[in-house]
């Protein structure tokens, strides 16, 4: 086949699909039937999804497990390498979803250029991690609350978060995207404001005017020696104990792939999307753990969430070490928008990970079911039910709880970026192999196939390490084993079982399918209009021009 541009409909037309035929189209008598979901997120839901969306309680309340256990450059590093982990699966991502912004995201991509059994595996496994985790967003909320009152049982806060976050979903994409849009909006000026504070008092700069530098970095030291262990073992541990936590707070990046189907003029706003990705590591996540190491010991014994009482987030230590009264309150109510804002992304991503199990057939056809809006009010339904896991908390101790379900998400966030790097290298073969040029796409980077490869490889070390504590001597634990390698067993497994059961082949590279939904996706890009006042054109100059070096950017498609 011809290098030709994406766009050229006379080369790319478009092939039959059953799938996407049956949900494209109500049914005629205007009942709720299989209708394909609608495009109601714009630009600035998009903008503030990638940007904020699912910065949440990873990084303002789990970073106290790892400070804990890695110390300030232990948790920096770990953080550092997870970030360039969570950057090259992205823009491996970015190529295929900004080409085909299609329902299911990377879950359907798999089926298109891998095979049925991988698609299969990977959208189940996606479902159980977003299922998973929206209990733990919910228990986390429940320890935020408890560091104004210890009195009230948590299930009172888990069930009123629990009826935000269905609500919010209820009303459909539009209103989760305006919901997100606020929350994300509140996350990057708390995070943004708590960084600039954090410099402040490390400078000396609050009530008690104590400048603390690099204080803690000195003592109790940089690093802590892992359960005791000495020289640069325990150090080296320290470490790797950081990683697992941390992949739990950039988890969730991809969700641009799965509200890629619900995305108003998808071919132009998700490649910006992409673009902004780097921004929210650098100055969320790296800054932000940056400032932590400067300003809380890492032998505080407010970090220890396994009491459930919470001395709450690392950032609320700080600001109340400092002798600041009133603010750690506020902080600490930002934050809880943050965990309801995460609750309210984990549900919208689980029920549309289980609709795009059943575009693809791997799931029963009721989840197809939307109504006239495009709500898959089914599969909503269905995902709800799982956030009653979060009641573990009442006995267990939310803190607890949260811990183990942030190692079950962490393990099988992993396990579908590892997924997303193989859809893309077999992706990437395919166009080679037909002879298509990458440059025609409406996003590309440089950085690729090799980002692809160094994710893939990393995903799966991390994967397979994960839970070592238990193996060190009087340190087993039957719960922290069964968290953190339960998902990695079950990948495996859920692909070898539908291997024999579909008796399906690879996709060959020569087979792959580069033409379907083209011409649907086509009728749907414009250009966007030109900015009326000074700040519609401040917004567009931010999510459109500001961009790193390393992106091929072709959106004149």
């Amino acid at each position: 086949m011809p290098k030709e541009q994406f766009s050229n409909e006379k080369v790319f037309e478009v092939k039959p699909d059953s799938d996407v035929e049956t949900l494209e189209h109500p049914k005629d008598d205007g009942t709720p039937g299989e209708a394909k979901l609608v495009r109601q997120l714009k630009n600035r839901h998009i903008a503030m999804i990638s940007i904020g969306g699912v910065i949440g309680t990873g990084l303002f309340l789990g970073t106290a497990s790892s400070l804990q256990n890695g110390g300030p450059i232990g948790l920096l590093l770990g953080y550092i390498v997870m970030g360039t982990i969570c950057y090259s699966v992205m823009i491996s991502l970015g190529e295929m979803v900004a080409f085909l912004p299609i329902p299911g995201g990377h879950i359907k991509l798999a089926q298109r250029f891998v095979d049925p059994a991988f698609s299969f595996t990977m959208g189940w496994n996606y479902w159980y991690n977003w299922t998973i985790v929206l209990p733990a967003e919910l228990s986390a909320a429940a320890v935020l609350i408890s560091f104004w009152d210890k009195e009230t049982n948590p299930a009172v806060w888990i069930t009123i978060t629990m009826v935000v976050t269905i609500i919010i979903n209820l009303f459909g994409a539009g209103v989760y995207g305006e919901a997100e849009f606020i929350f994300a909006s509140i996350k990057v000026i708390t995070i943004t404001g708590l960084i600039i504070l954090g410099i402040v008092l490390d400078l000396g700069g609050g009530p008690n005017h104590d400048r603390i530098g690099f204080r803690y970095w000195k003592n109790p030291g940089p690093f802590v020696q892992f359960s005791g262990v000495e020289g640069n073992t325990g150090r080296f541990l320290a470490w790797w104990a950081v990683m697992t936590q941390a992949a739990f707070s950039f988890i969730g990046t991809e969700i641009v792939a799965i509200a890629a189907g619900e995305a108003k003029n998808p071919r132009r706003n998700l490649p910006k999307a992409i673009r902004r990705v780097y921004i929210r590591i650098l100055l969320f996540y790296i800054g932000g753990t940056t400032i932590i190491g400067l300003l809380v010991p890492s032998n505080s014994s407010g970090l220890d969430l396994d009491t459930g009482t919470a001395a709450s987030s690392p950032f609320v230590i700080a600001i109340r070490n400092a002798g600041i009264k009133s603010l750690p309150s506020i902080i600490n109510a930002c934050l809880l928008t943050s965990a309801w804002s995460a609750a309210s992304s984990d549900l919208y991503t689980s029920s549309r990970a289980l609709y795009g199990l059943a575009t693809a057939g791997n799931a029963p056809k009721i989840f197809l079911r939307t109504s006239k809006r495009g709500l898959p009010y089914v599969s909503i339904a269905t995902c709800s039910v799982f956030a009653l896991l979060s009641y573990m908390g009442i006995n267990a101790g939310s803190g607890k709880v949260f811990g183990w379900l942030a190692n079950m998400t962490s393990v099988a966030g992993l396990m579908t970026w590892f997924g997303i790097c193989v859809t893309y290298l077999r992706f990437y073969q395919g166009m080679k192999v037909q002879g298509y040029d990458r440059n025609s796409l409406p996003f590309a980077s440089k950085l690729n196939p090799y980002a692809a490869w160094y994710a893939l490889i990393f995903c799966f070390v991390i994967c397979f390490f994960s839970g070592w504590k238990v193996f060190l001597k009087g340190k087993w634990n039957t719960g922290t084993f069964v968290t953190n390698y339960l998902p990695l067993i079950l990948f495996p497994i859920l692909y070898t079982g539908a291997k024999l059961w579909t008796r399906s082949d690879i996709v060959g590279a020569r087979e792959m399918d580069f033409v379907s939904n083209i011409a649907e996706i086509e009728a749907e890009t414009y250009d966007d209009p030109p900015p009326r006042n000074k700040a519609e054109a401040f917004w567009q100059w931010l999510v459109s021009d500001f961009k790193p070096l390393f992106f091929c950017d072709l959106t004149k498609v």
